[in-house]
């Protein structure tokens, strides 16, 4: 099944591999120097034709290749290892990655796009791709070395799943926290402590590992690590979880991990700087990630509202879940809109911490909101694990917690509104 359904799909790899999707141009209204009368704006869902055929592109693999193996997925809480060998197939783990690199080299709209049409069939494979994309690649790209590009960025592209391991027990929120210590020996350091909460460690073999190498700086002392798993890193304990089941999330653990001099990523004492900056691009992917799961709980319920009669007429033309329904459009939208503009920011070189905050913030929760609201339309049967319509509620959960939780995102948010007003 999945070998067909991935020759059905086979045109859209050709697509990515062969660059039909370059990097996008930022928009005029955003760089143009012309006169005001020369401006032409658009839509804030104005896409390229690029990013139209990779929404397409996605689609079509989302639906014959990942949506037959969601429920076994989420009920073996365990990834497919044929769907993650896909994604690097279909050329979506290396979205903004150049094509020297082995990438597509399109832009960072056309990754929110991905991880939106993924989440619409299983925020699991979403999340997955999210993570390797937004926060992964993107760290390699940015901060790497010619020679770290050179050497880490083509596996990436093409076959190595990537983890992000800042978060540990006693640092969440407060993500500097963090009590594990890196000490240099020689030509190498020797990384000791543990991480918590890091999503794709399971099957991921490349690790972007925060430690501090000097606590008496408190946070500028600590830096980000390139590390492979055959190193020693220790799967500690993978977590059963509410939703997102086939999406890994695992505890680390670091024993006298060795870690070669040149693997420093960003300088030393700079992984405070990393993780900030990337943290506040990544929120976009959870944005994303949420935007697709309330669409997808949407798509799979409201069908069946018109398919189910009570009292002679389909249950989808009572007023009453008319309405529901319409709010609920609404709802989406207005996240659509939101995740769309503090992307096309990003892309364009222009201050987006306070557009992904509110986008991270209200699509988590209009997802729960649909997802909950999509189980009530279907009924009983909405309340079955067959259908699939309450994963997209346990699922929704995650999304007021990672990558800074609701809380922390207000947070964010008030601050911009104290320095405008204040």
């Amino acid at each position: 099944m999945l070998r067909s359904a991935a020759r059905a799909v086979k045109p859209a790899t050709s697509v990515l591999r062969k660059r039909v999707l370059p990097q996008v141009a930022a928009r005029r209204f955003s760089r143009s120097h012309a006169v005001a009368s020369e401006v032409r704006p658009t839509s804030l869902d104005t896409l390229t034709e690029e990013e139209e055929m990779l929404r397409e592109s996605v689609r079509r693999f989302a639906e014959d290749v990942v949506a037959p193996k969601v429920r076994e997925m989420d009920e073996n809480e365990n990834m497919d290892p044929s769907i993650i060998k896909a994604l690097f197939e279909q050329g979506l783990m290396g979205i903004e990655t150049s094509a020297e690199h082995g990438g597509a080299e399109s832009s960072f709209t056309s990754a929110i796009i991905a991880i939106e049409e993924l989440a619409r069939v299983d925020p699991s494979v979403s999340v997955m791709c999210d993570v390797h994309n937004t926060l992964v690649n993107t760290v390699v790209r940015k901060y790497g070395t010619k020679e770290q590009q050179d050497k880490w960025l083509p596996k990436l592209s093409e076959s190595m799943l990537g983890s992000f391991c800042l978060s540990e027990p006693a640092s969440g929120s407060d993500a500097f926290a963090l009590q594990t210590r890196a000490v240099k020996d020689g030509n190498e350091w020797v990384i000791n402590g543990t991480k918590m909460w890091i999503t794709n460690s399971y099957e991921a073999d490349f690790f972007l590992i925060f430690a501090n190498i000097d606590p008496s700086k408190g946070y500028k002392g600590i830096t980000c690590f390139i590390a492979t798993k055959d190193m020693g890193i220790q799967i500690a304990k993978k977590e059963q979880k509410l939703g997102i089941r086939a999406s890994s999330t695992c505890s680390l653990a670091f024993d006298d991990l060795r870690v070669p001099a040149e693997n420093v990523l960003g300088g030393e004492g700079k992984g405070y700087k990393i993780a900030i900056e990337i943290l506040n691009e990544g929120r976009i992917g959870i944005a994303a990630q949420m935007l697709g799961l309330a669409q997808g709980a949407f798509d799979k319920a409201v069908p069946y509202t018109f398919q189910r009669s009570q009292f002679g007429k389909p249950v989808g033309t009572f007023q009453g879940m008319m309405f529901q329904q319409a709010q609920a459009a609404v709802e989406i939208e207005a996240a659509r809109l939101l995740t769309y503009n503090a992307a096309r920011r990003k892309e364009e070189g222009r201050e987006f911490v306070r557009e992904a905050a509110i986008a991270k913030y209200a699509a988590s929760q209009v997802a729960q909101r649909v997802a909950g609201s999509a189980i009530e339309w279907a009924g009983g049967v909405g309340f079955t694990r067959e259908t699939g319509i309450e994963k997209y509620w346990r699922d929704s959960k995650i999304g007021a917690i990672y990558e800074g939780t609701s809380n922390i995102q207000l947070q964010t948010i008030a601050k911009f509104i104290q320095k405008q007003y204040s």
